[in-house]
């Protein structure tokens, strides 16, 4: 076969890439091995995870927010059966849109396992070989499991293992307390599981603002969520029956299943890189640049697997932007406002810079303002006043630096702060500009408002005054 662009992967950077491809003329194939389209964020990532969050939401309205507005439920009961299979169908409906998207598009899927063979040759298993004019990678990754010893106990399941259960764990370790990790122990802890999670760094989801990190402790503390933090797992023992996790000076805890969630890597070994000559690292991922060209001219790489952001919307620009120069269009990525989207209970959202970081950049020149979800109207009515939203920027031109919230749907509102920042607006524009009310979108005007040492509807005892 013979085509303009081949696409190697049908993650969300492959597919949006081999879409946009061939929306722009180019005969595109794109070649995966598994089942169904998607890669893992459709498959067995994103979105089967946040289907089991609403499952988790709605349990926790029925037991403890129904009653305070009047609607009276029995008791509870997970149905983890239905769940399963309310998640599988969510799945189906989102890979399926995908594959319909390919036929609508024109785009040719290539079942089977990809393998470059030449610079403008892919050979796949149990099919035929392509040739190619230009070629998209877009492998993503795999989860990286530590050498601990006992960690190769069949008990020891990573995310895809974790979303495979047929029935909800008893106790539940989870090893490492990022994004995933504390995810899953969010969810799995609504659905009666008895969840530890051992960190060997001192903060849960070390990588975002230290004020979230503290607000996401504290909560999952009040749950009963059991925080080991600042301790490394040394050794697991499986007696038959259940797991026995060491960590720490001498610590350790009981469980019937431990999630390993320590991060992820890229996919580039066993695909064939060395025949096209690109430049990899096995931990790093490929090397490309601004328009994600690799090292080979004709050779482009997107998402997980090219090191930049392990994020299926960063996966979803960048193979808008290698498939338009693959197909002899300019396009860069730029300096994109990123989405930091956390699904736990209160959810955590990012964008832009934290608070360490503007501090950092600009030194005393930073002024900060917190608004607490207790003093939003629309919070209070929906009983979810946990968390707050913080407005950072910085005081010489009033530039809108970044914006982190802890509480209810942040991880919808947070767009309204990336805007903002691909705009370069400034703190003024935000906090002037008219939020209609009762909204949750107000506390982001009003956080900046608290920043600009104008609020108006704080309590005088909550206005914090703003830093610089």
């Amino acid at each position: 076969m013979e085509c303009d662009v081949v696409v190697l992967g049908g993650g969300p950077g492959g597919y949006t890439a081999a879409i946009r491809a061939a929306q722009l003329g180019a005969k595109t194939i794109c070649v995966d091995q598994e089942p169904e389209l998607g890669g893992t964020c459709l498959r067995v990532g994103c979105i089967p995870t946040k289907a089991w969050v609403q499952t988790a939401h709605a349990l926790h309205q029925a037991d403890e927010v129904f009653a305070k507005f009047g609607v009276d439920v029995s008791k509870p009961e997970l149905n983890f059966g239905q769940a399963v299979e309310w998640k599988n169908g969510v799945v189906k409906q989102m890979t399926g849109g995908v594959a319909g998207l390919f036929k609508s598009n024109g785009v040719e899927w290539a079942k089977g396992k990809g393998t470059f063979t030449g610079p403008n040759t892919l050979a796949v298993e149990g099919g035929e070989e392509i040739t190619f004019k230009t070629a998209i990678v877009a492998t993503g990754s795999f989860p990286l499991r530590p050498p601990i010893p006992g960690i190769d106990s069949p008990r020891c399941v990573d995310s895809t293992g974790l979303l495979a259960q047929t029935e909800v764990p008893r106790r539940l370790v989870v090893l490492g307390g990022g994004i995933i990790g504390c995810e899953f122990a969010s969810i799995f802890q609504r659905f009666g599981s008895e969840v530890t999670i051992v960190e060997m760094l001192d903060t849960l989801i070390p990588q975002e603002d230290a004020d979230a990190a503290k607000e996401l402790a504290k909560a999952f503390g009040k749950r009963g969520v059991a925080l080991h933090l600042g301790k490394q797992c040394t050794g697991i023992e499986d007696d038959g029956s259940q797991l026995t996790v060491r960590f720490g000076e001498g610590e350790s805890v009981q469980c019937d299943l431990m999630l390993v969630s320590v991060g992820r890597g890229p996919l580039v070994d066993g695909i064939g890189l060395e025949a096209l000559g690109v430049e990899f690292d096995p931990k790093q991922g490929i090397a490309t640049d601004e328009h994600r060209r690799t090292t080979v001219a004709h050779v482009y790489a997107v998402g997980d697997c090219a090191g930049y952001w392990q994020l299926a919307h960063t996966a979803f620009r960048e193979g808008e932007v290698a498939a338009e120069n693959a197909c002899g269009h300019e396009a860069t990525i730029g300096e994109p406002a990123v989405p930091r989207p956390i699904y736990t209970d209160p959810e955590i959202a990012g964008v832009g810079l934290t608070e360490a970081q503007a501090r950092e950049r600009h030194g005393e020149d930073v002024a900060v303002g917190v608004f607490p979800w207790v003093a939003n109207a629309r919070a209070v009515m929906q009983a979810e006043t946990v968390g707050w939203v913080k407005s950072i920027h910085e005081t010489k031109y009033g530039e809108l630096l970044g914006l982190v919230m802890v509480g209810p749907h942040v991880t919808d509102l947070i767009e309204a702060g990336t805007v903002a920042i691909d705009a370069e607006s400034t703190v003024e524009t935000v906090a002037d500009g008219m939020a209609a009310h009762p909204t949750l979108s107000e506390a982001i005007k009003e956080a900046g408002l608290v920043a600009l040492g104008r609020a108006i509807h704080l309590p005088n005892k909550r206005r914090a005054p703003a830093k610089a």
